[in-house]
């Protein structure tokens, strides 16, 4: 963002990253463990993610309509948050590789 002052206070990105991380590594744990249970609990938490990323999406929309002179800071911030929900989509990928390891049953989960 450079010198550029936040449009609002950051709340809801780091939160996004903050569940990011406890998910891969439960994500990880669970591929250690082969432990489809913890797999697919794991896949689920990324609705989180998307809730939250849904939220930002509004909110900095809605800034950039009100004062096109936050596009660019708006856009910023999106690009970060899109990017955390993108991570979010790939830890749920590996939670559906273990389960498949664990169980032969290849499942797509939070597709939709």
């Amino acid at each position: 963002m450079g010198n550029e002052p936040l449009l609002k206070p950051l709340i809801d990105i780091p939160r996004m990253a903050e569940i990011s991380q406890q998910m891969l590594a439960q994500a990880l744990d669970a591929f250690a463990r082969n432990d489809p249970d913890l797999a697919l609990a794991v896949a689920r938490r990324d609705d989180e993610i998307d809730a939250l990323y849904v939220q930002v999406f509004r909110e900095l929309l809605t800034y950039a309509l009100e004062d096109p002179k936050t596009v660019q800071r708006a856009l910023n911030l999106l690009f970060a948050a899109h990017n955390l929900e993108r991570i979010g989509d790939r830890i749920t990928n590996i939670a559906e590789r273990v389960i498949y390891m664990a169980t032969g049953r290849l499942e797509e989960i939070n597709v939709g």
